[in-house]
Parts: C-alpha cells; structure tokens; sequence
C-alpha cells in the first residue's frame, strides 16, 4: 500500500467533479432548469444527491478510522430511502446553496483523502468490498455515472 492509491483516487474525484460540472454548466439554461434534468431529478436533486454520498465517504473514512465499520452497513431499500429524502429537501432548496454544500463536501473529501493513512483503504466493509471500493463507488465513479446521464442522446 502506497500513498499513490490515496492520490490518486483523490486526484480521480477531482477530475470527475470537474467533468461533471463542464458539462452540466454548458447546458442550455432550459436542460438546467428541467425538472427531469436526470429520471426524475432536477439539478439541485442530482447535485445535492452527488454531495450528500461524497459526504458519506467522510463517514466512511472516521467510521474505519475507529473501528466501526458495521455502522457502514447500507443497502438497497435504505440506499433508495436516503435519495429520496436527499431529493426532497433539495427541492426546497436554491440551486446556489446546493452547489455549495455539494462543493464543501467533495473539496472536504479530497482533503480528508490526502491526510489518511493509506493502509485504511484494505479494510473490509460489511458489504464485503473494501473502504477504496466504496470510495471509488461514492466518489468518481458515481460522478462520471451522472456526467453520461447529463450528455445528450
């Protein structure tokens, strides 16, 4: 285990976000606007969604550190449950403030990645994949996931 895994999975989500917000921004203002920018997302639903699991990580990250690991144990009705009310409450919400929440939780994340030890990214969730899978799964991946969705068919 090297530092080169931290970096690099942080210097992914970097890259992702940024993609991500290329393309979102270049959109008419009327695909921005759209009620179902994404299924049934808005832009504030989509981006405070792509925020709340960059915040997740966060957890992930202290929850290894200490020890508990089996408070990480989220599947699929629970996962769909969280979204929804990540989406509900970003309905209510302007896009100017969204945008920022999402923004400190992903730069928070690229922080918190470059001062943990390397060697948490080994440990096994309940899931059974490891703390750099999930990672990856709620970081770059899930932002190039909705960076697809956003181009044009």
């Amino acid at each position: 285990m090297t530092d080169d895994r931290v970096g690099a999975l942080a210097a992914a989500l970097d890259e992702a976000r940024a993609r991500f917000f290329e393309i979102f921004d270049a959109l008419p203002a009327d695909d921005r606007a759209a009620p179902t920018l994404v299924g049934d997302w808005g832009a504030r639903e989509l981006i405070a969604h792509l925020g709340y699991w960059a915040g997740h990580s966060l957890e992930a990250i202290h929850r290894v550190e200490l020890g508990e690991t089996d408070a990480l144990d989220v599947d699929g009705p629970e996962v769909d449950a969280i979204n929804d009310t990540v989406a509900r409450v970003a309905r209510e919400t302007p896009l100017p403030t969204v945008r920022s929440r999402e923004a400190a939780a992903a730069e928070a994340l690229i922080v918190r990645l470059g001062a943990m030890d390397p060697g948490l990214l080994s440990v096994v969730l309940p899931d059974g994949g490891t703390l750099e899978r999930q990672l990856q799964i709620d970081g770059p991946e899930h932002y190039r996931e909705h960076t697809e969705q956003l181009r044009p068919r």
